[in-house]
């Protein structure tokens, strides 16, 4: 049986693409909002809008910083996470 191999922090990991997912959809919509490196689905519709924008600052952040979403660092796409979170005052 093979072994798995534990992931490094070192270690490269690829971010192609982001999708958002919204489960509090009780109206029976079915919203769907794609971009150049997103998609994001379902969600009531503020629930859908905040996706929006955090995915729009998130691409604005990386622009920022001369980067795309293939290009940046898995923390450095965490770090841009946590500072749109904390600008959306979440």
């Amino acid at each position: 049986m093979a072994r798995k191999r534990k992931a490094s922090r070192d270690q490269k990991v690829e971010v192609l693409g982001l999708l958002g997912i919204g489960l509090d959809d009780d109206e029976g919509h079915r919203r769907l909002t794609t971009g150049d490196n997103f998609v994001l689905v379902g969600g009531s519709e503020e629930t859908h809008e905040r996706m929006i924008d955090s995915a729009i600052h998130v691409n604005e952040a990386l622009a920022r910083r001369g980067k795309t979403l293939e290009s940046a660092s898995l923390p450095e796409i965490i770090e841009i996470f946590h500072d749109v979170a904390a600008k959306q005052g979440k």
